[in-house]
């Protein structure tokens, strides 16, 4: 059995996944060998190329002060090019510390505190 405790953003996680000897031979059978090096990571330091964006999508709710999310999530896929990359750059904003979430009568509102 392997459980797995946390939160993703609001929501508290408390995942249990059974795995009988049949799983745990067939996961150790990926696991790298004695004598065999694993492969490196890449660093998470690292610079993303849309590092970029990320600072524009920081500006423009810093520029609006407070926007609610659906509208917030609109700029952004117009800013990103798509809806999928507007919804990462909502997902990172909610988690990052300069933003605060909260609940708004329609939406949830996104206000910079920076």
């Amino acid at each position: 059995m392997l459980r797995i405790k946390g939160r993703i953003g609001d929501w508290p996680v408390d995942l249990v996944v059974e795995m009988d000897r049949e799983d745990w031979a067939q996961l150790a059978a990926l696991l790298p060998r004695d004598g065999v090096a694993p492969v490196q990571a890449a660093p998470v330091v690292a610079a993303r190329p849309q590092d970029g964006l990320w600072q524009t999508a920081q500006d423009l709710l810093q520029r609006a002060g407070t926007l609610e999310g659906p509208q917030l999530l609109a700029e952004l896929s117009a800013l990103a090019g798509g809806a999928a990359a507007g919804k990462r750059l909502l997902v990172r904003l909610r988690h990052c510390p300069q933003v605060q979430v909260e609940s708004g009568a329609e939406a949830p509102l996104y206000r910079w505190v920076g």
